[in-house]
């Protein structure tokens, strides 16, 4: 059973920066893509990047040129570094693995954003 583990989260005031970490309990080699989901309350969850295996990314409008998704296959990790964030930025953040039509999802951290 894979198993994704989030960290980085918590409290950051508007114009600050924060990276999250995803560690996948094995190699993420074996995946197709990963990415990174996030849920406001009250909101429903959105992809916010994505990365495939091949290194092709994709990202929501809301957090382009502010987020940037990798990877590191020698940690078997999945970063997101967040830049410039805004309060609406706060929301859960969800880790995710693709590997076919199977997707498994971490537990999420919370990442909140004052103003």
């Amino acid at each position: 059973q894979v198993q994704l583990v989030e960290s980085g989260g918590g409290l950051v005031q508007a114009g600050g920066s924060l990276r999250l970490s995803c560690a996948a309990s094995t190699s993420i080699f074996i995946f197709g893509a990963m990415g990174w989901y996030r849920q406001a309350p009250g909101k429903q969850r959105e992809l916010v990047a994505r990365i495939t295996s091949e290194g092709r990314t994709n990202y929501a409008d809301s957090v382009k040129g502010r987020f940037t998704i990798s990877g590191d296959i020698a940690k078997n990790a999945v970063y997101l570094q967040m830049n410039s964030l805004k309060p609406e930025d706060t929301a859960v953040y969800y880790c995710t693995a693709e590997r076919g039509t199977i997707v498994v999802w971490g537990q999420g951290t919370l990442v909140t954003v004052s103003s």
